[in-house]
């Protein structure tokens, strides 16, 4: 199977910013889709809005953290479109606060959605991938995951290391299988998470949202979205020393 027939396609975290913002490009493309969120408000919005140009949506209130209840709804939705071509794990959150502040609970929910929530999203995801022997699963990592990053980023970008590392793994585990797995790495794109950041770098939703379904559909193994500033960034972040690295973070 080839990235232009990945045709039912599932995406958590859909209701806004990059899930909201791939729905809309997956839909115009007339892919069927399967949109998760906490806030079903605005997916069955989302969801109508679309429907004029996917094949289908169908919509599931998801709390990632919930991982009970994780494999169910990803099942039920992969009942509704007929089996599922691609994941895309996208539900992420941008609490934090530097540790030992006193704010514990916002740094472990953090990690709980993006890390513990996306494991729990993969294991349901490859369930099905393994039965039916075929799948795309993307995960939506993050350029710092590249580095440790400093005070409120700390647990942040722990967690998106983690999710780097978990496909990392499955590329390995998986090389030459018909399963493919895609690591993306966000730069700075505007979105909720991002308001409020200070930096010429920052990328228009629109123009972020492009490049990453782009990579997507080339099913490319890993890649810091936009290719540019990023790219260069990425390697600098990843082989320069801490002394040079500490002062770009």
């Amino acid at each position: 199977m080839t990235a232009t027939t990945r045709q039912k396609i599932l995406i958590t975290g859909a209701s806004s910013g990059l899930g909201e913002g791939m729905a809309r490009a997956f839909a115009a493309r007339g892919r069927a889709l399967a949109l998760c969120a906490r806030r079903v408000d605005r997916l069955d919005t989302l969801a109508d809005e679309l429907r004029p140009s996917a094949a289908h949506v169908a919509t599931a209130a998801l709390d990632v953290t919930d991982t009970d209840r994780v494999p169910g709804v990803i099942s039920t939705l992969a009942g509704e479109l007929g089996g599922l071509d691609r994941v895309i794990v996208n539900a992420g959150l941008g609490k934090g606060a530097p540790l030992g502040t006193g704010h514990a609970a916002a740094n472990i929910e953090t990690v709980q959605t993006n890390l513990v929530g996306a494991l729990a999203q993969v294991e349901a995801a490859l369930e099905i991938f393994r039965a039916q022997e075929s799948g795309h699963l993307v995960l939506i990592s993050s350029m710092s995951a590249m580095r440790g990053m400093p005070k409120a980023q700390t647990a942040y970008s722990a967690s998106k290391a983690g999710l780097s590392a978990m496909g990392q793994g499955l590329q390995a585990e998986l090389a030459g299988s018909p399963i493919k797995v895609s690591v993306l790495l966000p730069g700075y794109i505007e979105t909720d998470i991002n308001r409020g950041v200070k930096t010429s770098m920052m990328t228009p939703l629109y123009k972020g949202v492009a490049a990453m379904v782009d990579v997507i559909e080339k099913e490319s193994s890993w890649a810091p979205v936009p290719r540019w500033p990023w790219l260069p960034v990425a390697a600098a972040l990843r082989y320069l020393p801490s002394e040079i690295t500490r002062r770009m973070v």
